[in-house]
């Protein structure tokens, strides 16, 4: 005798080997004995052979019409063998009714299932919206595969260019435009990417970095709402300094200002001037709620995304010849020791008397001119050399606490497009990649001021007890990282006691909290923590501390990437083929002379710092990644020591190509996206 029963769901037949009450032994035609319960038993036969009943009760069942089997089945519960008999003959055998139950099963949206072997009708509004759906799937389908079809011939249909970004880095599995892509790859047998390409879905890999990051970071575009600086209707004293601004000639967003009094009297007031929107803008006004929005502004090559728009930046930026709304802090020093006597906050306003640019400067502003061994022929030449003096102790002073030198060995590079921009580049601009050594009289003396009332503005609202976002870095310990919190801790990298972004707040959202309750610190001094906008463990500090850290991320990776861009640009452009380079870790090299980090085959074994050449043989601007052979190895190792404190995480993310979320090996369409290379 034979038997047929249900495996959780799974239909089986075999040879009865033994029978109890409540079970049996069955042996499969594989040779497998299995104990089944009775109640799990559909059907008992002793022909035909278990394999020969499985095989024509499935090709029978194929050609039972489920409309008509819905018409002929009964209206309350009933058995397959029923539905067998009404449907073919009262006299159905085995294999009619084995049809009628794999008919059955696999037709939930026509007979629902009321226990082993047991069917109930649906309703017949449920059986046309199954249909419907159905029918729509199929419809579906088909579409998809002729979207497919499409992309495999080279052309891109209209509604898959639509969504071209979303399925690339933020799909939906489930969409029809995704599986074709995904379908169109596994046919062809070509990337993602490769198939898009030829399909002429992306056209230009400048656009395609450039439209990647506005879908992920400014789906609603980068224009501002109709905006109105608000006024700062706080009577504001005019200071009776002369500032200077120092910055390159592209910068509008003039954020902050130094001013020297005092020089030759042995007491010098040194100032530092930081524009004050924060006088005029409000927590949740219009213009708080742009910039919250933004976070930071974005900074590229030839163009850049403000984190407020220009009529905004305008009626607080600090240009020359202005007497500028700001938050000053001065600092009185002893002239030839530069001890601190006194440091004093104060909200007023400040006569600009000259924007410096450090393109225009740098070559003239020298560490010969600074410490009077050549002649200064510039203006502000007495104050610039006090800056400069203080800078370089102050600097000396940070490297006692940080217990080593802070070495600026390589480079910053510029990068200019051909012509004026008006505009976003189109990616076809000409690039100009220019070299601007680090820590520069100029650079050092902007920093050094910035990092000094950074630190004493970060002391001052921990002494009277307001939060603010601070900066902090528990040491210098391979791996200790920098975070941001809302607590005055010790920044070891800085070499300071506490450090906060106060300094920037036309174009940094944290630096424009900070200002808030700097200027209550001002206003209120020792009840400052009543009137500030942010309590102890305000909330929503933290939620600007996370969606900061994640915007600027973004916009850093951004700025990388485009970078890169224009560096293979650059390379393609002046048929450079050959580098010179210096060994970093795995055959990741960073090129001497230029801002790329990447990978050379032939120079996995070499040691960290090894010099050496590599010939260039390919690019792709699409993955920004770059195909490169060792040449020779060079003598000398001179950046070896240094490069050694290179963040290893930093330097892979750096030479990785473009990652795409769509995964044509993912079969399951409601599967989480992952994240793979092209």
């Amino acid at each position: 005798m034979f038997a047929l029963f249900d495996d959780a769901g799974k239909f089986l037949a075999g040879r009865v080997m033994s029978e109890a009450d409540a079970s049996m032994q069955v042996e499969l035609d594989s040779g497998k004995r299995v104990k089944v319960k009775a109640a799990n038993v559909l059907l008992k036969f002793e022909q035909p052979a278990p394999a020969v009943l499985l095989a024509e009760a499935r090709a029978l069942a194929d050609e039972i019409d489920l409309d008509l089997a819905w018409e002929f089945a009964p209206e309350g519960e009933f058995g397959f063998a029923d539905l067998a008999r009404d449907y073919f003959d009262a006299k159905a055998g085995v294999v009619q009714q084995a049809a009628a139950l794999l008919r059955l099963f696999d037709a939930p949206h026509y007979f629902r299932r009321a226990g082993k072997g047991q069917f109930r009708k649906a309703p017949e509004e449920t059986v046309k919206a199954a249909l419907l759906g159905i029918e729509r799937k199929r419809q579906q389908q088909l579409q998809i595969e002729a979207w497919a079809e499409e992309l495999m011939q080279g052309r891109c249909p209209q509604p898959v260019q639509d969504q071209i970004y979303k399925i690339l880095f933020k799909p939906d599995k489930n969409g029809p435009e995704y599986k074709a892509v995904v379908e169109a790859s596994k046919r062809s047998q070509r990337a993602p990417l490769d198939l898009l390409q030829a399909a002429g879905a992306i056209t230009s890999a400048y656009q395609f970095h450039w439209k990647r990051f506005l879908f992920e970071n400014f789906p609603k575009g980068t224009g501002f709402p109709q905006l109105t600086a608000p006024e700062i209707k706080d009577e504001l004293p005019l200071a009776g300094v002369r500032a200077f601004s120092i910055d390159d000639s592209q910068t509008t967003e003039i954020d902050d200002a130094l001013s020297v009094q005092g020089l030759g009297t042995g007491t010098v007031v040194f100032g530092v001037h930081i524009a004050a929107p924060g006088l005029a803008v409000t927590p949740d006004s219009a213009v708080d709620k742009v910039a919250r929005e933004r976070l930071s502004t974005v900074y590229m090559p030839g163009w850049k995304i403000t984190m407020l728009p220009d009529e905004v930046v305008q009626a607080y930026t600090l240009i020359e010849g202005r007497d500028c709304p700001a938050v000053s802090i001065y600092f009185t020093m002893d002239e030839a020791s530069f001890e601190v006597k006194a440091r004093e906050t104060r909200l007023e306003r400040v006569p600009i008397a000259a924007n410096l640019r450090h393109d225009k400067l740098d070559g003239i502003v020298t560490d010969a001119t600074l410490a009077g061994e050549a002649e200064a022929h510039y203006a502000f030449a007495p104050e610039l050399a006090f800056a400069w003096r203080l800078a370089r102790h102050l600097k000396a002073q940070r490297e006692v606490v940080r217990g080593k030198p802070e070495t600026f060995n390589r480079p910053d590079y510029n990068f200019r497009l051909a012509g004026e921009r008006m505009e976003p580049p189109n990616g076809s601009e000409s690039v100009e990649i220019t070299v601007r050594a680090r820590g520069s009289a100029l650079d050092l003396i902007v920093a050094e001021a910035m990092i000094l009332a950074n630190s004493a503005w970060g002391g001052w609202l921990a002494e009277l007890g307001l939060p603010g976002i601070y900066r902090s870095q528990a040491s210098l310990a391979p791996g200790i990282k920098v975070r941001m919190g809302v607590k005055a801790l010790p920044h070891a990298g800085m070499g300071v006691p506490q450090y906060t972004w106060a300094t920037s707040p036309l174009r940094r959202y944290v630096d424009l909290v900070n200002q808030w309750q700097i200027i209550a610190c001002a206003r209120h001094g020792r009840t400052a923590a009543l009137a500030a906008p942010f309590k102890p463990k305000d909330a929503q500090l933290f939620s600007i501390i996370s969606a900061f850290e994640s915007a600027y991320a973004a916009y850093n990776g951004f700025q990388n990437a485009i970078e890169r861009f224009w560096t293979l640009r650059w390379l393609e452009q002046n048929g450079t083929t050959e580098l010179t380079a210096t060994v970093m870790k795995e055959g990741l090299v960073r090129a001497d002379e230029l801002p790329l980090v990447f990978k050379a085959l032939g120079c996995e074994s070499l040691p960290r710092g090894s010099q050496v050449k590599v010939r260039i043989t390919g690019l792709d601007e699409m993955t920004l990644d770059v195909h490169a052979s060792l040449v020779e190895r060079l003598d000398g190792a001179a950046q070896a020591e240094a490069d050694a404190e290179c963040d290893d995480e930093e330097l892979e993310a750096a030479a990785a190509p473009i990652a795409l979320a769509i995964d044509v090996n993912d079969s399951a369409s409601e599967a989480e996206p992952a994240t793979v290379q092209n």
